[in-house]
């Protein structure tokens, strides 16, 4: 066996899972893909599907594994140095994704009242230790982090972490109207949309309100983007058919050297989504005529600024508005923010949090 892969896909749940899979069925020119994760069973598992898909599609897509343990912080830098990849892609957390749908308990409560970005410290752990034995190994290799990109990649940034991008979220909703438009208009869409703006879309047309998320079509924007796309409708759990196979056509195109246009959430480390284009090896903000650069990103931040995490150039981090106040209410210290050069111990300290919200039952 080559010690060599194209793309290695960090995670084995089943957020990587779709990525797999959808590599295996719509690979067009040859890459080979190491999936790097500690469950065994489940490595074996997702080698033999992956493989199994790429010969019933026909397509030149191969899998290997390596058995990684990323809660070692140092793991993630002996497969990466021994595979020497085009692409790396973090999907692996310590926090479910299923807490967006979770009612059952005080942690559950805490993430619907204050927000994802409550989870943010257990979303960017992982990703943070992957970007930074990529940093030692080969700083302009891509990264993509899966974590809660809207968020995430701005606290690696802040860091000095390199990132390229993230998958889903902006993507679902670009996705999903471009379905509803058809391939021939779909090609067309192009949407800013911070993870904030997705929530309606998960409730029934008629109930649907708030801030929306920004679309133009053949450059011009929608005046009333929920009675454009009223038929739109997102299951209350994550919708990882269309968030985890969103990214797949950009990992392809990085493998092969190809150029790509779409949308992404936290490309180069911004807060929120945006439409992208992936050109000459690097991705840039592909945003429609007549927005700026600064108007955008000043409209994704604004959605943390209001209630989330904001994380400043000084590499800290502060805790916002509702999700402020309800971090507050059980964790005075934690709702402090934090140094992202102080993130394992942060981690430690809202992991025990967690675990005792978790302890609470859900008034």
């Amino acid at each position: 066996m080559a010690a060599r892969a194209d793309i290695v896909v960090f995670g084995t749940g089943s957020f990587a899972a779709r990525i797999l899979l959808d590599i295996a069925a719509t690979a067009r020119v040859p890459v080979a893909v190491a999936i790097a994760g500690r469950n065994v069973a489940r490595l074996d598992w997702l080698r033999t599907a992956a493989n199994a898909r790429a010969a019933i599609f026909e397509r030149p897509a191969t899998f290997v594994t390596r058995t990684v343990d990323l809660a070692r912080p140092d793991a993630a830098e002996a497969v990466l140095a021994e595979l020497a990849p085009k692409l790396v892609v973090q999907a692996a957390s310590p926090q479910a994704a299923s807490v967006i749908s979770g009612q059952g308990d005080g942690w559950s409560r805490l993430v619907a009242e204050g927000g994802l970005s409550v989870t943010a410290v257990f979303q960017a752990l992982f990703s943070a230790r992957v970007a930074k034995a990529l940093s030692r190994l080969s700083p302009h290799c891509p990264f993509i982090n899966c974590c809660f990109a809207d968020a995430v990649n701005a606290l690696l940034a802040s860091a000095g972490l390199a990132v390229t991008c993230g998958i889903g979220n902006v993507a679902i909703l670009a996705s999903a109207f471009a379905g509803e438009l058809g391939p021939r208009a779909g090609r067309d869409v192009k949407v800013l949309a911070h993870y904030q703006t997705i929530g309606p879309w998960r409730q029934a047309a008629a109930t649907r309100g708030g801030p929306a998320a920004r679309v133009w079509i053949a450059g011009e924007e929608v005046a009333d983007v929920y009675a454009k796309f009223r038929r739109v409708q997102l299951t209350p759990e994550p919708v990882i058919d269309i968030s985890g196979a969103s990214g797949v056509p950009l990992m392809l195109a990085i493998a092969a050297g190809a150029e790509w246009h779409g949308h992404a959430p936290g490309p180069l480390g911004l807060i929120g989504g945006y439409p992208v284009a992936w050109s000459g090896g690097a991705l840039a903000l592909d945003l429609p005529r007549g927005l700026e650069r600064e108007e955008a990103v000043r409209w994704n931040r604004s959605f943390e600024e209001r209630s989330g995490l904001v994380a400043g150039a000084d590499g800290k981090a502060h805790y916002t508005g509702v999700l402020y106040e309800r971090l507050r209410a059980v964790s005075p210290t934690l709702a402090e923010g934090f140094a992202m050069r102080d993130l394992e111990e942060v981690y430690r300290e809202m992991a025990a949090l967690r675990a005792r919200l978790q302890e609470r039952t859900a008034d």
